[in-house]
């Protein structure tokens, strides 16, 4: 079992759209994080006073090389030797599906581990449309394989009632738009994972994203909610931007925006 907070944070891209339920497009979005995160638009510096340009601030170990068939299989080896090796790795996916098997890499090491799911949906259905792995279905999974002691969502809007179902059945901590902020649900005592679907925004701030869904955070809200998280930060994902759905590049520079304070997060405790 791992139990340092000191591992460098250190991305790693994983270009996979494969269980995308509607559009594809998922897939392409590492690169473009990665360019909006050093463009020469903004500075390297973060909110919370970290400069992510200084030596060895965070790392890159670029993207994972992925077959859709054999893709999960791949992200849980592939995270999971980086945290083997005493990093925390930020993933820059893709569609949500991919923490399924990010998280199962996790659980290995920390078998204690609180998940704070920043989202529009709660992404806890049984199966989508005959599909158990879909990216509307990878907190199930999580849960019913014991794999989180404590899951937390944040941002819901689109729960149906087999999803309130879900999660009652899995004693899921469901904080929906009309109950923010949510900053008291935010601490908790060991590992934490950050889970960032961009759709958790409101599409007016970020339009490029496959499931459009009004009536989300703002970027502010989203930003104060991160800062306000209390724990052993020991990992990170941000998905669901889409890039063939963009404006004018806009939601990638909110990708990075959010990226760069969930590393000045990581790195200031």
């Amino acid at each position: 079992m791992t139990n340092t907070n000191s591992g460098t944070p250190t991305l790693v891209g994983i270009p996979f759209d494969g269980q995308s339920s509607y559009l594809r497009g998922a897939a392409e979005a590492p690169a473009k994080i990665r360019e909006a995160l050093k463009c020469d638009a903004s500075n390297s510096w973060t909110e919370l006073g970290v400069d992510l340009g200084a030596p060895g601030a965070y790392e890159d170990e670029g993207d994972l090389a992925l077959s859709e068939k054999e893709a999960f299989g791949a992200i849980e080896s592939g995270v999971g030797a980086l945290i083997g090796q005493g990093k925390r790795p930020v993933s820059l996916g893709g569609d949500h599906s991919i923490t399924y098997p990010i998280v199962k890499a996790f659980a290995k090491h920390y078998p204690e581990l609180t998940i704070f799911h920043f989202d529009a949906h709660p992404d806890l259905y049984d199966e989508f449309e005959g599909n158990r792995l879909s990216h509307a279905c990878p907190f199930a999974r999580i849960m019913e394989a014991g794999l989180a002691k404590r899951l937390v969502q944040v941002g819901i809007r689109t729960a149906t009632a087999h999803q309130r179902q879900q999660a009652q059945r899995f004693a899921v901590e469901v904080v929906e738009m009309n109950g923010l902020p949510a900053y008291e649900k935010l601490k908790a005592n060991g590992p934490v994972y950050i889970t960032f679907d961009i759709d958790v925004l409101d599409p007016a701030f970020a339009p490029g994203i496959s499931h459009r869904e009004p009536g989300g955070m703002t970027v502010r809200e989203a930003i104060a909610h991160l800062h306000a998280i209390q724990g052993n930060v020991v990992g990170a994902d941000v998905v669901e931007y889409n890039p063939v759905q963009d404006v004018a590049g806009m939601t990638a520079i909110v990708a990075a925006k959010v990226l760069k304070e969930i590393l000045g997060k990581m790195i200031t405790g």
